[in-house]
């Protein structure tokens, strides 16, 4: 059965980035719909764009067309690029919270990190040498 999908799928675009976003919304508009009236418009309204995603994603997904479809997710990807590196940049921010403390620099704004557990320490800024004292 799974040589059958592999064959199927073969010479088709795939899963992508833009996929997983599209499906996301299909999910997040049906779950919402579940909460909102249900003899109401809106309601309906996210179910059905709920469904179009949906299909939507499917057509991506099993299209031949495969250019024009790696073309629109660098659509989605430069679009997004900015948010997307500001979220990993936070995410490794949080990772890093466990073990450093992350100090900015009074004078040039610069973010300089010092191991947890030093005591009170003086830190010298590696753009612009002013130094600060800090406890970490």
């Amino acid at each position: 059965m799974k040589d059958k999908f592999y064959r199927f799928m073969q010479g088709r675009y795939g899963v992508d980035q833009f996929a997983k976003f599209t499906m996301g919304v299909a999910l997040v508009s049906i779950v919402l719909a579940i909460f909102v009236n249900t003899g109401s418009s809106a309601g309906s309204l996210l179910d059905m764009l709920g469904l179009v995603a949906i299909v939507y994603t499917y057509f991506r997904i099993f299209s031949r067309n495969i250019s024009k479809r790696a073309q629109e997710n660098q659509k989605y990807l430069s679009a997004t690029a900015k948010l997307r590196q500001r979220l990993n940049k936070e995410k490794n921010m949080m990772k890093q919270r466990k073990d450093y403390h992350i100090y900015t620099c009074p004078s040039c704004g610069q973010k300089v990190r010092i191991p947890r557990g030093k005591g009170k320490i003086e830190i010298s800024c590696p753009k612009c040498h002013s130094k600060f004292v800090k406890r970490s």
